[in-house]
């Protein structure tokens, strides 16, 4: 059994130092780089000041479930093309066929989600 190395455990902890930096670090920057005058401010009639538009209607309304299936659309090609771009730059340098095969698998797993949407009727524009 491998005994971890104190070289481990400060790679481990620089990792979790950076996370914490990366997760972190714009909350800093925001509070000590926004003007002053920005925080905590309300207009006149004791609403928070967003974009300089008064709010319309309540912010708890109800969105239709057709548009959670978008998001769900949005997600997996995002996913294909987040996995698409890095295999296309090596696609073709050593095993042709396998990784034809395996871009084919990949691509066509992912075409099931428009399918699921087509049956559950996402694409059909109708008023309610």
């Amino acid at each position: 059994m491998n005994d971890i190395s104190t070289v481990d455990l400060i790679y481990i902890l620089a990792f979790c130092a950076g996370g914490l930096a990366f997760a972190l670090g714009p909350f800093v920057l925001v509070y000590f780089l926004a003007p002053r005058w920005t925080r905590n401010t309300l207009d006149k009639t004791g609403q928070a000041i967003e974009c300089g538009m008064d709010p319309i209607g309540d912010a708890w309304i109800r969105y239709s479930a057709v548009y959670y299936l978008y998001a769900l659309v949005f997600v997996a090609f995002a996913v294909d093309v987040l996995f698409l771009f890095p295999v296309a730059l090596v696609y073709g340098r050593h095993f042709v066929i396998r990784d034809l095969v395996e871009l084919t698998i990949f691509v066509g797993i992912l075409s099931l989600v428009i399918v699921y949407a087509w049956k559950k009727g996402v694409f059909e524009w109708k008023r309610r």
